[in-house]
């Protein structure tokens, strides 16, 4: 609980009704998009501009007080949970797009602007902002800046990371800095603004952003290849990239993830094959977009696709990527807990880690199933429980320990998109090494030396023993 004093303090900076404190706004903000974590706030607050976050922080630096950045807590690593107490510091009235800047191809806005509300408006002068996460229609892009979202168009546009060129970020002390601007060059000292992105809110509160836009695609082309083997889906996306061409989208489902989507959402996909790729190519050029096209369909049927079948109109189009959007809130239809992680892999060897998760399932006795963005490597596997099953869960636990363990094994890592936060805090070591985590808490340190930004986030009290996985 909070001292009296600081409340006051708290309250005179934002007013009395955008500080909470009651049990309603306490449980509310004690958990996010995670399953099974939950731990309760001190006070949630809810500043309007970068100067009352600055204030904000300089109170709770001297007090020692717990800050923990959120925005539509829509992550799935537990990176908004306030584990120690603390403040919930709520960014959603910090919503304005600021600057669309059609000559210098840019946009400025405040970090709590919802993503799709961003999408829309870029879209409307003929621009385009590639980063496209799955829970866009809910997310902020601050969210979106301290994960480093990706999304289905990664292979092709990348992450949020190659478009973030400047933010304002305050301090723990509450300090304001600015780092880059509207340049697409800038080598001046160190790249604070990269080093902010995917910080997951432990190194500073950031409050605006400036990103490059790029102009709109014109055409687009939809197709699904279909698999009886496993490893021919996999032979084909290394063979589309391997022949410099690089697909806006190329996603993967396996097959108990077909039957699920299928079966919910009746959309004609084929239930007896192993794998499906749902591939999608654009670009400003239609001749381009189709000779890229009719190039994919050649190399999926030679790796041996069964059946290839092009979007008829765009209506169809989006049935088929509706099938991978739709993936995860489908899944989690089927039992009470859905737990979904991101093990990503080099992509020629998305087939060798599909078959270690069906094996690892299969040992602890679990229905996961496997999607995602097959052209980057990184998969989804994803396991459908329940969290009052306490024996089920420890072997979900056990199950995803060794895909974390797979997935180094074959050049990956433990996390493309989703963050450390704290489901991956146990194992980042496994990744970087302690050499990497000691020169990670050395940064931590100068920037939060007294440790009250989103404590208990990225660095874990303690690293898992390493599995010794099947090979």
């Amino acid at each position: 609980m909070l001292a009296q004093s600081i409340r006051e303090q708290l309250i005179d900076i934002v007013g009395p009704q955008y500080f909470k404190d009651d049990q309603e706004a306490l449980v509310s903000h004690s958990y996010d998009a995670t399953p099974m974590l939950q731990a309760m706030p001190d006070g949630v607050i809810y500043p309007a501009d970068t100067q009352q976050v600055a204030a904000v922080l300089k109170v709770a630096n001297e007090h020692l007080v717990p800050i923990v950045g959120r925005g539509a807590g829509s992550n799935l690593c537990g990176g908004t949970v306030p584990t120690e107490g603390g403040l919930v510091m709520v960014m959603n009235r910090m919503n304005k797009l600021i600057e669309i800047d059609t000559d210098n191809l840019t946009a400025t806005f405040q970090t709590g602007l919802n993503t799709k509300t961003f999408h829309m408006e870029v879209e409307k002068r003929g621009l385009f902002y590639p980063p496209d996460p799955g829970s866009m229609v809910i997310s902020s892009l601050g969210g979106n800046i301290m994960e480093c979202a990706g999304g289905l168009r990664g292979l092709k546009y990348g992450t949020t990371k190659d478009y973030v060129i400047g933010l304002e970020a305050v301090l723990p002390s509450g300090e304001i800095i600015r780092t880059g601007g509207k340049l697409y060059k800038d080598v001046a000292g160190y790249d604070l603004t990269k080093l902010l992105v995917g910080s997951e809110g432990t190194l500073a509160i950031v409050t605006e952003a400036t990103v490059k836009l790029i102009p709109a695609p014109k055409y687009k082309k939809t197709m699904v290849a279909m698999y009886k083997d496993i490893y021919a889906a996999a032979r084909s996306v290394s063979a589309i990239v391997g022949n410099r061409i690089i697909p806006a989208t190329l996603e993967f489902l396996d097959n108990p993830t077909i039957q699920v989507v299928e079966g919910f959402n009746k959309i004609g996909l084929p239930l007896d094959m192993d794998a499906i790729l749902l591939i999608e190519q654009d670009g400003l050029d239609e001749s381009v977009v189709e000779k890229d096209i009719i190039e994919i369909v050649r190399i999926c049927k030679e790796q041996g696709a069964v059946e290839v079948k092009m979007a008829a109109d765009a209506q169809e189009a989006e049935k088929l990527m509706l099938a991978r959007r739709s993936a995860l809130s489908t899944l989690a239809r089927i039992r009470p807990t859905t737990i979904l992680e991101d093990a990503t892999v080099p992509r020629s060897k998305i087939a060798d880690m599909v078959i270690e998760i069906n094996r690892i399932a299969k040992k602890y006795d679990l229905q996961i199933c496997t999607f995602g963005h097959a052209g980057d490597g990184n998969l989804h596997p994803t396991c459908t429980t329940d969290a009052r099953n306490k024996d089920e869960i420890h072997r979900v636990e056990l199950a995803f320990e060794e895909i974390f363990e797979a997935a180094l094994a074959l050049g990956g890592t433990i996390t493309g998109e989703h963050g450390v936060g704290i489901v991956k805090a146990p194992y980042l070591e496994w990744k970087v090494g302690p050499v990497g985590m000691e020169v990670m808490r050395g940064i931590k340190k100068v920037f939060d030396p007294n440790g009250i930004m989103n404590p208990g986030k990225i660095f874990s009290k303690e690293t898992r023993k390493r599995v010794v996985v099947h090979q």
